[in-house]
């Protein structure tokens, strides 16, 4: 499954204004929510029981709240570059900057996990990571994480 499968440029927020992990969490699940036209507390809950479980912030300032929701037909992907790092209580005990949403469909077993390995080893890489945090433009940082032409955007 390739990220161009599941975010769209609409997708992408480059300079997200957030305080702390819950307004992230909560933002997030607004913008979600209006583009996928679902209920933004619905979205907002599944993402806040998945931290529950343990924090997200998978460390390097990256996070990838995940969760799976009933009556969706694909997985969903949504990045965001904050302003300003929080913190997330991730593991390496330091503040997120990066944050890429993924929603899957209940029934999404393998593809779920398969798009939230893919997410992570591409944020992962040190280069991509440099060039996400300086980049401010939607569709440069679309064509960074999909590897679509940034003028075919």
């Amino acid at each position: 499954m390739a990220l161009i499968d599941i975010l769209s440029p609409s997708a992408v927020f480059p300079t997200l204004k957030v305080g702390s992990k819950k307004q992230a969490l909560q933002e997030l699940s607004a913008h979600a929510a209006a583009l996928l036209k679902r209920d933004e507390r619905e979205i907002f809950e599944t993402l806040n029981q998945r931290e529950r479980l343990g924090s997200t912030g998978v460390g390097n300032g990256i996070a990838i709240p995940h969760g799976k929701l009933a009556k969706m037909d694909r997985l969903f992907g949504m990045f965001a570059r904050l302003e300003r790092p929080i913190d997330f209580e991730s593991l390496d005990g330091e503040p997120v900057d990066l944050i890429f949403l993924l929603l899957a469909p209940e029934s999404a077993g393998a593809d779920h996990l398969k798009a939230l390995a893919r997410v992570a080893r591409l944020l992962r890489d040190p280069e991509v990571a440099r060039k996400l945090r300086q980049c401010r433009d939607a569709q440069a940082i679309h064509a960074l994480l999909t590897g679509a032409p940034a003028d075919a955007v």
